[in-house]
């Protein structure tokens, strides 16, 4: 939902996570999107969204992927499948 700086991928990028941790597209690549899908497990589990961010305002940043300099956020949130009951 947001970028500031250099970002691998731009605002309004998708990816879809399944209960089983299956996943299409990419929100920014390397270890984010592997943080992105273990955060979605529990938004899918417990039905409430939530923001995250990612930057390089630690030493956390070169762990996640973003030693480029930027900052991302990402919007993460539960959709039911039409076939769901």
């Amino acid at each position: 939902v947001e970028t500031w700086g250099s970002a691998p991928r731009p605002v309004g990028s998708h990816l879809v996570i399944d209960g089983e941790g299956n996943f299409l597209g990419s929100v920014s690549g390397g270890c984010v999107e592997g943080a992105v899908v273990a955060e979605a497990a529990d938004v899918i589990a417990e039905g409430k969204p939530r923001v995250l961010e990612f930057g390089v305002a630690d030493e956390t940043a070169w762990k996640v992927g973003l030693s480029c300099g930027g900052r991302i956020k990402v919007y993460v949130e539960p959709v039911r499948s039409k076939d769901t009951h």
